[in-house]
């Protein structure tokens, strides 16, 4: 029997999607009677938690790197959307398998998944500070509070939604859905309206090229972030569900928040700057309106953050850390906090954007062996029995090695405040890390691993 069968991975699974008592099952198979849900429910599971402050911030970048309006969210739009493709393929793969996206990982890298385990779960804990601090700053300002305090009772909120599992955040992503979509139209309305929207591009010639590349790969980065959560939130969807609809409805609910949470960044500019809960209360007129507008940051904060420590819980089983998913849940939650006081002790901009792109840069090469090894192993429609495979003998060295050298391979693309390789600055700040990082990866693992199927046992 694999250790993913200990009795720690396992636990208490929902019956149904109103079933919403807490969910100890860790990275265990979800065996198919205990499989629900119909897949249009993703469209809401990946559209609230993407349509947040962190989306409209990261929109205002494309403003900083000299892109007006219209460059800038065709630029976006197409970084998303090849961002979120991943996304939503590896999505259909927790239907054929019960089991979430880590664990899966174990196939190809055996025991060796303890790095791209532990890379994930410190994501996941980065990604609490990326969307927490607009949350806890949003919290703040509305009732006085101190930001720590008001960043504790956020970070609390969160974790007890992560805790409670996958039906309870399955059932409040469809309720922030309803609530997110008549907030951001009408705050982007408001914008529209009433701030005046930069059109033509401030950069020109390389630079304008070089930032196209980049603030693509920053668009591209928000959303692939995702991949190595996707199989989590779909994998207790029954064996029968088509495929096309599992991909289709993860890929809506990805692109449409993301297009309208970047697109009001775009239009807002460099007017938000670092005031970020404050700046939109502001620009929505104060009053009623804003402080409306802060309670529904605060709300999605907990929301989107509630899947970063349900993810990262099944990475530190993963990795095998033999704790119950619940008690990892909380785990995350606390080492988050401390590096959201760092990310607000000020240059918020910069320490966003390199937090931003340093965060996801291991995941195209974690591509580059998980998608070639999953096709091998479902080569021509064969059905995969994860038990089955995770007792076959593993040569986890081809899959780490391929990994390691595809992440090597990114640092000369790499742009960020904090290094800058030589390709990228030859090429205006132009960010290709991520493309080159899961070529080499794939050409790596391809060239180790070699083509053969896997023989059914």
């Amino acid at each position: 029997m694999s250790g993913i069968d200990a009795d720690v991975f396992g636990g208490r699974m929902p019956s149904g999607a109103g079933d919403l008592a807490i969910e100890s099952h860790g990275i265990a198979p979800v065996p198919e009677a205990n499989r629900f849900g119909r897949p249009w429910r993703l469209a809401g599971v990946w559209f609230a938690p993407n349509l947040t402050m962190t989306a409209v911030f990261t929109g205002t970048l494309g403003a900083t790197l000299g892109l007006g309006f219209t460059t800038g969210f065709v630029v976006a739009l197409v970084g998303t959307v090849l961002g979120s493709l991943p996304v939503a393929w590896l999505s259909t793969w927790g239907p054929r398998t019960g089991t979430g996206q880590l664990p899966l990982a174990r196939l190809p890298f055996g025991r060796g998944v303890v790095l791209p385990g532990l890379v994930q779960w410190l994501g996941s804990i980065a990604w609490d500070a990326l969307v927490g601090l607009f949350g806890g700053e949003a919290l703040a300002e509305l009732t006085g509070l101190p930001f720590w305090a008001a960043m504790l009772v956020v970070l609390a909120l969160q974790c007890l939604l992560g805790v409670f599992g996958y039906a309870v955040i399955h059932r409040v992503q469809a309720v922030m859905s309803v609530l997110l979509l008549v907030a951001f139209v009408g705050m982007a309305v408001r914008v529209v309206l009433d701030h005046p929207i930069t059109f033509a591009d401030a950069a020109s010639g390389g630079d304008l090229a070089g930032a196209i590349v980049l603030f693509s790969t920053i668009t591209l980065s928000l959303a692939i972030s995702w991949a190595p959560y996707a199989a989590d939130f779909s994998r207790y969807l029954p064996s029968s569900t088509r495929p096309s609809g599992v991909f289709w409805f993860t890929l809506l609910g990805l692109v449409a928040s993301y297009a309208l949470g970047e697109g009001i960044g775009l239009a807002l500019g460099t007017a938000l700057g670092d005031q970020t809960a404050a700046g939109v209360s502001t620009l929505v007129g104060g009053g009623l309106l804003g402080n409306l507008a802060l309670l529904v940051i605060a709300l999605v904060t907990v929301s989107s953050n509630a899947m970063n420590d349900y993810s990262g819980s099944l990475a530190l089983q993963t990795v095998g850390v033999r704790v119950r998913r619940p008690v990892s849940a909380v785990v995350v939650t606390v080492l988050a906090f401390a590096l959201i006081l760092w990310m607000h002790s000020g240059d918020l901009s910069a320490k966003f954007e390199n937090v931003l792109l340093f965060v996801s840069y291991w995941i195209p090469p974690f591509l580059g062996v998980v998608v070639p090894d999953w096709l091998r192993r479902t080569r021509g429609g064969r059905r995969l029995d994860v038990r089955a495979e995770l007792n076959r003998p593993v040569r986890g060295w081809a899959a780490l090695v391929a990994f390691v050298v595809g992440f090597a391979a990114a640092v000369p693309f790499v742009n960020t405040t904090v290094y800058t390789g030589p390709v990228a600055a030859a090429l205006h700040g132009a960010d290709l890390a991520y493309y080159a990082g899961f070529v080499v990866s794939l050409l790596v693992y391809t060239l180790l691993r070699g083509h053969r199927p896997v023989e059914p046992r």
